[in-house]
C-alpha cells in the first residue's frame, strides 16, 4: 500500500513560500528546491519555517504542503 502512496505523489505540486513570494514546486526535498531554482552550486543560505538549513543536510531535508522557505544569497558592498 505504501507504494500507491508513493506514486500517487509523483508529479503532485506543492504550495509553499519562497522568500515571502507563493510558489508551487514538484521538488520534494530542500536540495530539489534550490536546483529548480536555478541556484544549485551558489553560495547562498537557506531556512525552512524559520529554522537555518546547511548545504549539506538539503538533500535529507523533505518539504511539505505550507512550508516557508527563504533562500538568501551574500552581498557585497557597504
Amino acid at each position: 500500500m505504501a507504494t500507491m502512496e508513493l506514486q500517487s505523489n509523483v508529479g503532485s505540486r506543492l504550495a509553499v513560500s519562497v522568500n515571502g513570494e507563493p510558489r508551487t514546486t514538484e521538488a520534494r526535498t530542500l536540495a530539489e528546491l534550490v536546483d529548480e531554482t536555478g541556484l544549485a552550486g551558489a553560495r547562498i543560505a537557506t531556512a525552512v519555517n524559520g529554522e537555518f538549513v546547511p548545504e549539506r543536510a538539503r538533500a535529507a531535508l523533505h518539504l511539505a504542503e505550507g512550508d516557508r522557505i527563504e533562500i538568501v544569497s551574500p552581498r557585497q558592498g557597504g
